[in-house]
């Protein structure tokens, strides 16, 4: 989709089903993360923080970054001054611009590759972005040939992100399908893997 289409989906982007389905993510995100200890997070594409704000407690210094300038609104609105944590949320986009100023120990991407064309070029950057011995984490819908965009890939092949991710540079990749939901990807019951890979 494009980012005028985030834009205007903003203010209400935060449905029930949305939230439902980023508390499933970001459980699986905690499950990763409890027990490890790591200083900074960078979530690219994060949108309105549903996921970001459920895993900020592992982290002192957390950027979030989105292409839409409304969903960085909407994130900015939900920092809670008085946390334990340094948050900031700012409108970048990646492809397009790369100076980032920030250094990350780990990299979330929660269904962002969907709407990316070009996702061997994205991943490389959050490579370059990731500091050394750090971890990318990666959430995304299966491949579902019952669905159809013009502008949404339809999910992926675990073997072939896991292809790409090693041609890449990353190493120790583990991959495995989550979570089964009815009506989560376009309306269409689908399932959610997710990949941890190290730098």
């Amino acid at each position: 989709m494009e980012d005028n289409v985030f834009n205007q989906m903003a203010a209400k982007y935060d449905t029930e089903d949305r939230k439902e389905l980023a508390n499933v993510i970001a459980n699986e995100i905690n499950r990763i993360l409890d027990g490890k200890n790591y200083y900074s997070l960078l979530d690219y594409g994060g949108g309105t923080g549903l996921v970001t704000f459920q895993i900020a407690k592992h982290f002192n210094e957390i950027l979030l970054l989105d292409s839409s300038h409304e969903m960085i609104k909407v994130a900015q609105s939900k920092i809670d001054p008085k946390q334990d944590y340094n948050f900031e949320a700012r409108q970048l986009n990646l492809m397009e611009d790369n100076d980032l100023g920030f250094k990350a120990d780990v990299i979330i991407l929660s269904l962002v590759l969907l709407h990316i064309p070009d996702i061997e070029t994205l991943l490389q950057k959050l490579f370059n972005v990731l500091n050394k011995d750090g971890m990318l984490i990666l959430i995304d819908f299966d491949k579902n040939e019952s669905i159809y965009h013009p502008k949404v890939h339809n999910g992926f092949v675990q073997n072939e992100i896991m292809e790409l991710l090693t041609k890449i540079g990353f190493h120790d990749i583990e991959m495995h399908t989550f979570y089964h939901g009815k009506n989560i990807f376009m309306n269409k019951d689908a399932s959610l893997f997710s990949s941890i890979s190290k730098k």
